[in-house]
C-alpha cells in the first residue's frame, strides 16, 4: 500500500513538473492586471464538475491577495447569473477537454452581453474548441489521471491547481502585494493572526 501511495504521488508530482511553460503565463497576468488593476473591473472564474470546484478555488485565492474574483457556474449563468459581468471584466475558464458544452455557451452568452470581453481558459487540449475561442489559454500538457480508470479528475485537477497558484503568486509580485494588505482581507483564523504580526514586524523595521 505504502508504495501504491508513492507511486501516485511520484506520477502527480510528475505532472506538474511537466506542465508547459510558455509565454502565456506573463501575457495572462498582464490582461488580468490590465483589467482588474487598471479599469477596476474583476476576474471571473468558470468550470463545470470538479473544474468548477478548481475555478471557484482559484477566485478565492485571487480574491484573498488583492486581485477581486468570483466564480461563476456556467449552468447558473444561463438563468440569471450572467448578469454579474460587467465590461471591464475578463473570464477565466478551466476544462480538461475544453469542449465542455457549458462553457462553450457560457462564452457565447458572454458575447452576446459584452462583446470582446478578454477569455482566458487554462485546458489540457490546446486544439479545443475552447482554445480557439480563447484570446489566451494555458495548456496542462494533458497528464493521464491517476485514476484506474483513467477517467475521474484527479491529476488534471492538481495541476488545474498547480497553475492556478502560479497566476496568483505572479499576480501578488506584480502587485507588491504585503503582509499589511493581506490582514486586511483575511482578519479571521491563524493566518489572520500571522499576516498582522509579520505587518507589524515590517512596521518596526521600518
Amino acid at each position: 500500500m505504502k508504495e501504491k501511495v508513492a507511486e501516485i504521488f511520484d506520477r502527480e508530482a510528475s505532472a506538474i513538473k511537466e506542465i508547459p511553460i510558455t509565454d502565456a503565463y506573463e501575457n495572462i497576468t498582464n490582461i488580468i492586471y490590465r483589467q482588474v488593476h487598471e479599469l477596476k473591473g474583476k476576474l471571473i472564474t468558470s468550470g463545470m464538475g470538479k473544474a468548477g470546484q478548481i475555478a471557484n478555488n482559484i477566485a478565492t485565492t485571487f480574491s484573498s491577495t488583492g486581485t477581486p474574483a468570483v466564480f461563476l457556474h456556467p449552468s447558473e449563468a444561463q438563468h440569471g447569473d450572467l448578469g454579474i459581468l460587467q465590461e471591464n471584466d475578463i473570464l477565466l475558464a478551466i476544462s480538461n477537454s475544453g469542449k465542455t458544452r457549458e462553457i462553450l455557451e457560457l462564452i457565447d452568452l458572454k458575447e452576446n452581453l459584452f462583446p470582446g470581453l478578454p477569455v482566458v481558459v487554462i485546458t489540457g487540449n490546446a486544439n479545443s474548441p475552447l482554445a480557439v475561442k480563447a484570446d489566451h489559454f494555458i495548456t496542462t500538457g494533458s497528464p493521464a489521471e491517476v485514476c484506474p480508470l483513467g477517467l475521474t479528475p484527479t491529476t488534471s485537477t492538481t495541476v488545474f491547481t498547480a497553475i492556478g497558484d502560479a497566476l496568483v503568486v505572479l499576480m501578488m509580485e506584480k502587485i507588491g502585494f504585503t503582509p499589511e494588505d493581506y490582514s486586511l482581507r483575511h482578519h479571521g483564523g491563524y493566518l489572520g493572526v500571522k499576516s498582522r504580526e509579520k505587518s507589524s514586524r515590517g512596521s518596526i523595521q521600518k
